[in-house]
């Protein structure tokens, strides 16, 4: 058999596979074996992204267009963002990772190939040859089945039993945020604007919370997810349909712009809108996997202000971080998981979440 288990694995799953643009189908699939080094898991809760979402609309960055090849690897198992138990593990995996059959256990979205430029440099998140990130590739199939595997060269995690499986497939995208924040460069006494406040903003505003920034502003057009922002450590919440928003963050830093802009939404406009709103040689964090090309004036970034343009790509070093703030209840995961679907209704799922008024983190549970 070459693994150690607790008890036989099945020999079939049902998962949802990709197979093109809104072709999305739950499936009988083989329940994958790891080889040396890998580890099976059992999913115990796996959460919709807006990439995937973007994914599944068939936005340009997956399925290429004349600029570009399509990054997603159709027939792949989409999911990226999960924990699992531990059900069998290859020979040495036990020893390389720290985990034990019965484990709670996260793998990083990127399992890099540690032989690039990138990965050599310990920049593995930016990975030249293979870019493997779970859910988009034929190597590196997601989460959204009963049975995931974490191959040989992944980066994986032990997670605390005291975090509830539901919240801790939250730890993919908190390490995003806390990257994004990163990105950020905040220092004490800014103006930071988080723009955009679903689950990755609402995640940035609790890690900036940390860095104890002078005012910290949550900007999103929906009233619900900026009260949640609030409970995430925002001092003020502004709603752009209600008012300019643009003019009030001048008024609050006495007329000079945030010192730091960092873009969650996924919509255009907001990247125009951080533009204005920040100030000369301030930090704008762009984050969002857009679905619409952006056209801005570009000479706002040079020669009107002098911008720090910084971006923000994946959670590299953030998952131990991440961990430790579910752990300590640093976040409300429980106005923040809203909905909890069984793997079969995925494509209810995928409905509410491309509405994107009703929900902030949908989940799915295998």
């Amino acid at each position: 058999m070459g693994y150690t288990s607790g008890s036989p694995l099945p020999k079939t799953m049902q998962a949802v596979v990709c197979r093109g643009p809104q072709d999305y189908r739950l499936e009988e699939w083989a329940v994958p074996e790891p080889g040396p080094g890998e580890v099976v898991i059992r999913v115990k809760s796996v959460g919709i992204c807006a990439s995937d979402l973007k994914c599944y609309l068939g936005a340009p960055l997956f399925w290429g267009d004349e600029h570009r090849e399509g990054y997603c690897q159709p027939p792949v198992i989409p999911g990226h963002e999960f924990v699992g138990e531990v059900v069998a593990l290859g020979e040495g995996a036990d020893e390389k990772y720290g985990l034990a059959l019965g484990d709670l256990a996260v793998s990083e979205q990127i399992v890099p190939c540690w032989k690039c430029r990138y990965c050599r440099r310990g920049q593995y998140w930016m990975c030249q040859d293979k870019h493997d990130v779970y859910g988009f590739r034929q190597r590196t199939f997601g989460a959204m089945a009963e049975y995931m595997r974490f191959p040989n060269d992944a980066l994986n995690y032990k997670v605390p039993e005291s975090i509830p499986p539901v919240h801790a497939a939250f730890i993919e995208p908190l390490a995003c945020s806390i990257h994004a924040v990163q990105r950020g460069e905040i220092e004490f006494g800014d103006v930071v604007v988080i723009a955009g406040v679903g689950p990755l903003g609402l995640g940035m505003v609790a890690a900036a919370r940390l860095k104890n920034p002078g005012l910290l502003i949550a900007i999103d057009l929906n009233d619900q997810r900026l009260q949640i922002a609030r409970a995430c450590g925002a001092d003020m919440v502004l709603n752009p349909s209600q008012i300019d928003v643009i003019d009030e963050v001048r008024k609050l830093s006495d007329g000079y712009g945030c010192d730091v802009y960092i873009e969650a939404t996924g919509h255009p406009a907001a990247v125009e809108q951080g533009l204005h709103m920040i100030r000369k040689l301030g930090t704008f964090v762009e984050f969002s996997v857009m679905r619409d090309l952006v056209t801005v004036d570009w000479t706002i970034i040079g020669d009107s202000k002098e911008l720090n343009i910084h971006g923000s790509h994946l959670g590299p070093y953030c998952y131990p971080i991440a961990i430790d703030m579910l752990e300590k209840g640093l976040l409300p995961m429980d106005q923040i998981i809203t909905h909890r679907f069984p793997l079969f209704a995925f494509q209810e799922g995928i409905d509410l979440v491309a509405a994107g008024d009703h929900s902030i983190k949908v989940t799915l549970t295998p």
